[in-house]
C-alpha cells in the first residue's frame, strides 16, 4: 500500500463515524436487512452490476470488477425513508389497531478508493452500510386501541441494528478472467427497548431489553470472478462468507447463543449483455442464508428460552433476489439506468409477532437514476427507488401461545434517494 493510499485514511474514517453515528441502520432495508445495491449505479439499476464493474463501488458487490479500471475514488450517500408497522385485531399483548414505526429517516453513507498496481493488478478500499433493521414506536402506558405504543406498558419499544463493512480488496485480471479477494472487518450495533414482555421467556432479563447500544467486531472473506464469454457478453459471480461476530453481551438474554449475532453469508451469480455499443441489460440472482444464524432464523415460540443456545429468534427464512437492470448512454455527457428486483419475503405467517420489531416485508423495488459527465475526470450520479407496500399476515404469539382469533398485519413500503460523485486521475 502506498504512502498516497494512507493519506486517505481520514475519508474512510470519517465515512466510517458517519455510518456508526448518523443512523445507517436501514429500518429492515430491502432484501430483508440487506441493501438492494450498493452506490448510486448499482442503486440505479435494482441491484444489478455482478458481472458489469465501471467504478470503485463495484468491489462492494464483486470484488473482481475493479481490475483493469483507471484509479479513482468515489463518494455518496443516501437518503432511505422506510414506513413501516402493523394493524392487529384482537390481540392482547400487543396494542390493537393500526400502529406505525416513528424514524422514517435515515442518512446511509459510502466510499470507495481504487489504485492500479500494474497492468492487469489493482488494490482497492470500501466502506458501507451492508444492511440494519430500525424500529421505533411510542409508549401505550394506557394499553388504548390504535395507540402508537406496541407492547402494554412497555414504553417505548424498538430495536435499531446496523452494520458498517469495511473491505481490503485486491484484484486482477488474467485474459478475459478477472479475480478478485476482499478481507472484511465489520462494526454491528444493537439497542433493544420495551421488551419486558418476553421477560418470562428469557434465560437472562436482566440482559433482555434497556440496556443501551452494545457493539459487536468481526470478519470474514469476500471474493469474485468475472468472465468475458465475448466481446459484448459477461459473466460474474460473487459471495461472502459468513461474518463472525463477537456476541451482544448486554443482549445476551434476547439473541440465541448467549447474545450471537453473525451475519450471514451470501451469494451473487449474474449476466450482462451490451445490446448495442449504448444499451447494457444485466440480469442477477442473489441467495441469502438468513438460516445459518440461528437468531434470525430460529422461530418464535422455539425450544429453550429466548438467550439458549436455540433460543426463539426473528423466525427468517433464507432469501432469493431476482434483478433486472438496464444502462443506456444517452449521449456523451448524460447514461441513463433503470431497474427493478424481486425479493421473497423471509417472515412467514407464524412468525409476525416478534417481527412487529423487525417488519422486513417488502418485495417489489423500482429503481432510475441517471449520471452526468461533469468533465473528463467528474462524475455526478444519482438515483430514486419506491418500494410498494408489501404485507404478511398471521396471528399473534405470546409467551403463554397463540391468541385464538388474534390477526397481526406487517406492512411496510419505502422511498430512497441517493447520489454520488466519482473522481478519476
Amino acid at each position: 500500500m502506498t504512502t498516497s493510499t494512507f493519506r486517505r485514511a481520514p475519508l474512510f474514517t470519517a465515512v466510517g463515524l458517519a455510518a456508526l453515528t448518523m443512523g445507517a441502520s436501514l429500518a429492515s432495508a430491502t432484501e430483508g436487512y440487506f441493501q438492494l445495491g450498493f452506490g448510486p449505479r448499482q442503486s440505479a439499476m435494482g441491484g444489478t452490476g455482478v458481472a458489469n464493474s465501471v467504478d470503485a463501488m463495484a468491489q462492494a458487490l464483486n470484488p473482481a470488477g475493479i481490475a483493469g479500471l483507471d484509479k479513482q475514488w468515489q463518494l455518496g450517500a443516501a437518503a432511505f425513508m422506510p414506513y413501516r408497522g402493523y394493524d392487529g385485531t384482537g390481540t392482547g399483548l400487543v396494542t390493537s389497531g393500526s400502529v406505525e414505526s416513528d424514524s422514517n429517516f435515515f442518512v446511509v453513507p459510502n466510499a470507495a478508493y481504487i489504485r492500479p498496481i500494474d497492468e492487469d493488478s489493482t488494490f482497492g478500499l470500501v466502506l458501507y452500510g451492508n444492511g440494519g433493521m430500525n424500529t421505533n414506536y411510542s409508549a401505550n402506558y394506557n394499553c388504548t386501541p390504535g395507540a402508537p405504543g406496541v407492547f402494554c406498558g412497555m414504553g417505548k419499544t424498538g430495536v435499531d441494528m446496523m452494520q458498517a463493512f469495511l473491505s481490503a480488496t485486491y484484484a486482477r485480471r488474467m485474459g478475459p478472467v478477472k479475480i478478485g479477494i476482499a478481507p472484511t472487518i465489520v462494526a454491528h450495533r444493537f439497542r433493544g427497548l420495551g421488551l419486558s414482555a418476553f421477560a418470562p421467556m428469557s434465560s437472562d432479563a436482566a440482559h433482555l431489553t434497556n440496556n443501551g447500544y452494545d457493539y459487536a467486531f468481526g470478519a470474514g472473506l469476500r471474493g469474485g470472478v468475472e468472465f468475458d464469454l465475448a466481446e459484448n457478453l459477461r459473466i460474474g459471480v460473487a459471495g461472502q462468507t459468513k461474518m463472525w461476530m463477537s456476541k451482544f453481551s448486554k443482549y445476551r438474554g434476547l439473541f440465541a447463543e448467549q447474545g450471537d449475532f453473525d451475519i450471514p453469508a451470501a451469494i451473487t451469480a449474474g449476466i450482462s449483455f451490451d445490446a448495442t455499443p449504448d444499451l447494457t441489460l444485466n440480469f442477477d440472482y442473489q441467495h441469502i442464508f438468513y438460516e445459518g444464524v440461528k437468531a434470525v432464523s430460529n422461530g418464535f415460540p422455539a425450544g429453550g428460552f429466548l438467550g439458549d443456545d436455540n433460543g426463539p429468534g426473528f423466525g427468517w427464512g433464507d432469501v432469493d433476489v431476482f434483478k433486472v437492470g438496464a444502462e443506456w448512454k444517452a449521449s456523451d455527457d448524460w447514461t441513463l439506468r433503470a431497474g427493478y428486483a424481486y425479493v421473497t419475503s423471509p417472515i412467514k405467517s407464524d412468525d409476525v409477532t416478534l417481527n412487529i420489531l423487525a417488519p422486513g416485508v417488502v418485495q417489489h423495488h423500482i429503481t432510475a437514476g441517471a449520471a452526468y459527465k461533469m468533465s473528463d475526470t467528474g462524475t455526478l450520479e444519482f438515483f430514486g427507488m419506491v418500494v410498494p407496500a408489501s404485507h404478511v399476515k398471521g396471528p399473534e404469539v405470546t409467551p403463554s401461545g397463540a391468541t385464538p382469533g388474534s390477526t397481526v398485519d406487517l406492512n411496510m413500503h419505502q422511498f430512497q434517494f441517493g447520489f454520488g460523485y466519482t473522481k478519476k486521475f
